[in-house]
């Protein structure tokens, strides 16, 4: 029943690693192979060891569409062990494939493993990065878009192009270096540079090859995500405006831009008409909120160019209040069409109780002398046996404590000799609670987290700190639904979430450092009674290990929902 697709050549580059796709009564199957190895490029002019997948840096695109579902089978040619997490594929009732440490063990050098999953009712713009051992800052990131089905309108025309943009700062040393910086105790320094799509460019430089190029009078979609290690990046594209359409699985309303503040782990689409003058023009992506300047630059070129881009660049914005005020300008479109036919704001969060209120306080210190970051005085570490995995076979009692931190922060959590314990971080949660999660963030730096398994409404951000009186200036009505968010420094966030997805979902800081050293926890959603409607069985193909390696697996659940 397979049927071999021949894809146009403008396609190649990004289907290499797309075998088939096989046609069945049921949802389409998009069956990949991944062979993922060091390899050697100069991403900053030098020479350096990068993680390639079938060669590529980055790696391939993953173009799906909603209700497909996703097979990719990965060959680990490495020389440690290795994981992809699906940021912004929100697993449903599969945490099994969510590639997390807490879920899943990893997949041993020299051998490979097969994900199955599907992606659904995320429409928009996402990625996929290595979840384990710091390897995101030598490499391993792709694009993945989540397209429409033709059955489901977006609300916009269809662009002339689709192009896909990862920027974010960079480091020369490889993972396995800055590694064991953090493990020595010591934080992370400034990072050497910003690449747009593995490149940083020249400024200036007549031989520089466009990375993209537009028709005049035709609009194009750029899916912008920041998959760095550190800052948030200021992106613009010289004398051309943006027109913001998606953030993260949702449209938004249309709004213009002539730059984007995009925080650790966040993706955003926008529209750009070839208006101007038909030349050469400089995309640019440059670091935010730092006392020093790293930037990246690409060639845009129009068709028939008539000359070369102009080496005076579009500034930066400065201070974050401007960023503050620009997200404040994000709206969710209420009148465009969801997943499904029907709009995006026929769900009305605010009108539903909150059940829960859990407040989460980013904090930092040492522990016999080596830097960790905490949440609530806690900072995880991951156990030889994933979280899931402890759970699903009877024995989380031998591998994890849970609720060790309670829905309000120590009193002494700002205080230099508060104490930080290292343990794995797991939160019970009440299966369909309708949650608020105040992020709350006393440091002077700004912080991005990402909620996988979700995605939630940020209903505020605010200076100083939360108190209940605050929710009288909760955006009740029109708030993004997204699953990655910033913190400002000295600042507070309030988002909101029904736990209707069962399973191990990870919240993390998405700076990796921070992660790394602790900064991260588990949100356990466990059903009441094991059903398969509403989470499926361990796969018959999951990897097992540590404790639970050669323990007889448990009985799987039946379609009646006896185990």
């Amino acid at each position: 029943m397979g049927k071999r697709m021949l894809m146009a050549s403008w396609l190649l580059p990004w289907v290499l690693s797309m075998v088939v796709m096989v046609a069945r009564a049921g949802d389409p199957v998009l069956e990949y192979e991944w062979k993922v190895a060091y390899g050697t490029q100069s991403p900053l002019g030098k020479p350096e060891q990068v993680i390639l997948i079938n060669g590529q840096f980055p790696g391939p695109n993953l173009n799906t569409t909603t209700n497909n579902n996703i097979v990719i089978n990965v060959f680990n040619q490495l020389d440690e062990p290795l994981l992809f997490t699906w940021s912004g594929v929100q697993q449903r009732k599969n945490s099994w494939q969510d590639g997390t440490p807490g879920t899943m063990c990893p997949i041993a050098p020299g051998t490979n493993f097969t994900y199955r999953f599907q992606v659904k009712d995320q429409i928009g713009t996402h990625y996929y990065f290595p979840s384990t051992l710091l390897q995101r800052a030598s490499g391993g990131f792709g694009g993945l878009r989540i397209n429409s089905r033709p059955l489901i309108p977006v609300p916009f025309d269809t662009p002339e192009d689709d192009y896909t943009v990862l920027a974010g700062d960079w480091y020369t040393d490889s993972h396995i270096a800055l590694r064991k910086r953090l493990d020595s105790g010591k934080s992370l320094a400034r990072p050497d540079g910003v690449l747009i799509n593995g490149k940083q460019g020249k400024v200036g430089d007549p031989n520089e090859q466009p990375m993209f190029t537009m028709k005049p009078g035709k609009t194009y979609r750029y899916r912008v995500c920041n998959v760095g290690m550190k800052n948030s990046i200021n992106f613009r594209i010289q004398g051309h405006n943006m027109k913001l359409v998606e953030l993260e699985g949702s449209h938004t309303v249309q709004n213009i831009y002539d730059s984007l503040d995009v925080h650790l782990g966040q993706c955003y689409s926008v529209l750009v008409t070839a208006d101007q003058e038909p030349k050469d023009y400089y995309m640019v992506v440059s670091t935010r909120f730092t006392k020093y300047h790293l930037q990246a630059t690409a060639i845009i070129r129009y068709e028939g160019s008539k000359g070369g881009a102009s080496t005076e660049l579009p500034p930066s914005p400065t201070g974050w209040a401007w960023s503050l005020n620009q997200y404040r300008s994000f709206r969710w479109n209420l009148t465009a069409s969801a997943a499904r036919p029907n709009p995006q704001g026929s769900y009305l969060y605010g009108k539903i109780p909150i059940s829960r209120t859990i407040k989460l306080v980013n904090t930092m210190g040492a522990v016999d002398g080596k830097l960790r970051y905490a949440i609530n005085g806690v900072s995880h570490t991951n156990p030889e046996t994933p979280l899931k995995l402890a759970q699903y076979y009877g024995v989380a009692d031998k591998v994890y404590k849970a609720d060790q931190i309670k829905d309000e922060p120590p009193t002494d959590v700002d205080q230099d000799n508060q104490k930080i314990t290292i343990a794995p971080n797991v939160v019970n949660i009440n299966y369909r609670d309708y949650v608020e999660i105040i992020l709350e963030n006393h440091e002077k730096s700004i912080q991005s987290w990402h909620l996988d398994g979700y995605s939630f409404f940020p209903v505020a951000i605010e200076v100083g700190t939360w108190t209940p009186e605050k929710r009288k200036n909760y955006n009740l009505l029109d708030a993004v639904y997204r699953h990655t968010f910033q913190v400002y420094p000295k600042s507070w966030a309030a988002i909101m979430t029904t736990f209707d997805n069962a399973g191990m979902w990870n919240l993390r800081n998405e700076n990796p450092e921070r992660a790394h050293l602790g900064q991260q926890l588990y949100l356990s959603v466990v059903p009441p009674t094991k059903n398969l409607k509403d989470e499926y069985n361990m796969p018959e193909t999951a990897l097992v290990c540590g404790i639970v390696k050669d323990m007889p697996k448990p009985k799987p659940v039946s379609p009646e929902g006896q185990a």
